[in-house]
C-alpha cells in the first residue's frame, strides 16, 4: 500500500481520506484550516443531488453515499447523520428522475414531495470523520499547501481535495465560487425540513431543524467573493422562510453564516495523472453544494484510481 497525502480537509477530503486508509493506505490530511473551519462545516447539509454535475454519475455517486448515511444514521448523537422528514415544495416524483421512487417515505403531494432524508450537523460528522480516519492508522496535519511539489516530495501519492484551491493548485479556470449565506435562528419548534429551489436562480428558500438551531436560506450567488454576512440578504432570507412558517418570523437570531461552495464548469473531476516524478496525482474536486450528497460515492471513485 502506498503512501497518500490528501490535500483538502473538508467532508470531500476527510471521506476520501478514509475510505483510503481503511483501504490499507498510510494517509496523512494536509489542510490549512481545522475541518471546522471549511466550507463544510457551515453547509446545511441535507442529503439531495443538488446544483452538480455530470448528471450521468451524480445519480450513481449520491444513491451510494445515502446508503451510508442511512446506516450512520443509527448513531446519530455520534456520527451528526440524522433521517429527518420533510418537503421539497413544488416538486414532483418524476421530476428528480426514476431514482426518486425509491427513497425512504416518498409521496407526491399538492404541495410537493414528502420524503425522509439524511440531515447532517457538519460540524459533529466532520469530528467523526477525524475520528475514523485516526482509528484507521491516518492523520489529520495543519499545512498550507500552495503547490504540489511539497506533499509530492512526501508522498508517492498526492490526491487533490482542495475545493475552492484547486482553481490555482490543478490550475482549472473552471473552478468557481458560489457564495452561500444562511441564518442561524432559535427553534420555534420546527422539526421537519422544507426546501423549494430554482437550480437557476440565485436565491432559495430552505430551514433546517439543527441541534444548534433552525438553520434558514439561503443564496447561490456565482462568482462572489464576500465572505462577510450581508444584513440585507439575511433579512431576506428570514422573510421568505416566514413565508412558509410565519412562526420563524420572530425568532431570536443566533448567528450568520457564509460558504463558497467550490462549483466547477463540467461538474466534478476525478482524474489521475502521472507526475513527472512517477508519482501519482488524482483529482477530486468540483462538488459545489454537493459534497455532502455525493462524498461516499465519489471517495470511493477517487480511491479506485489510487488502487
Amino acid at each position: 500500500m502506498n503512501d497518500v497525502i490528501v490535500v483538502g480537509g473538508g467532508v470531500v477530503g476527510l471521506t476520501t481520506a478514509v475510505v483510503l486508509a481503511e483501504r490499507g493506505h498510510a494517509v496523512r490530511v494536509w489542510s490549512a484550516q481545522p475541518s471546522g473551519s471549511t466550507t463544510s462545516a457551515v453547509a446545511g447539509a441535507l442529503w439531495w443531488p443538488y446544483r452538480i454535475e455530470p448528471a450521468e454519475r451524480v445519480v450513481e455517486w449520491a444513491l451510494e453515499t445515502l446508503r451510508v448515511h442511512e446506516e450512520l444514521a443509527d448513531a446519530p448523537g455520534e456520527t451528526g447523520v440524522r433521517l429527518v422528514p420533510g418537503l421539497h415544495g413544488g416538486e414532483r416524483l418524476d421530476g428528480p428522475g426514476p431514482w426518486a421512487a425509491r427513497l425512504r417515505d416518498v409521496r407526491e403531494t399538492p404541495e410537493g414531495l414528502r420524503v425522509t432524508l439524511p440531515l447532517l450537523d457538519m460540524p459533529v460528522h466532520l469530528e467523526w470523520l477525524e475520528r475514523r480516519l485516526r482509528a484507521a492508522g491516518g492523520s489529520f496535519e495543519r499545512r498550507t499547501v500552495t503547490d504540489f511539489a511539497a506533499p509530492a516530495a512526501e508522498a508517492p501519492v498526492v490526491v487533490n481535495c482542495a475545493g475552492l484551491g484547486a482553481a490555482v493548485l490543478a490550475g482549472d479556470p473552471s473552478v468557481r465560487a458560489v457564495r452561500g449565506q444562511l441564518v442561524v435562528v432559535e427553534n420555534p419548534g420546527i422539526t421537519e425540513w422544507y426546501t423549494r429551489a430554482d437550480p437557476a436562480a440565485d436565491a432559495t428558500t430552505y430551514f433546517f431543524p439543527q441541534p444548534g438551531g433552525l438553520i434558514l436560506g439561503g443564496t447561490a450567488e456565482t462568482d462572489d467573493p464576500r465572505t462577510t454576512p450581508d444584513p440585507a440578504t439575511a433579512a431576506r432570507i428570514v422573510e421568505r422562510c416566514a413565508r412558509v412558517r410565519p412562526e420563524i418570523a420572530g425568532a431570536r437570531v443566533l448567528g450568520h453564516r457564509v460558504g463558497l461552495r467550490p462549483a466547477r464548469a463540467g461538474g466534478v473531476r476525478i482524474e489521475a495523472e502521472r507526475r513527472a516524478d512517477g508519482g501519482l496525482l488524482v483529482h477530486h474536486y468540483g462538488h459545489g453544494g454537493a459534497g455532502v450528497t455525493v462524498a461516499w460515492g465519489c471517495a470511493r471513485a477517487a480511491a479506485a484510481l489510487v488502487g
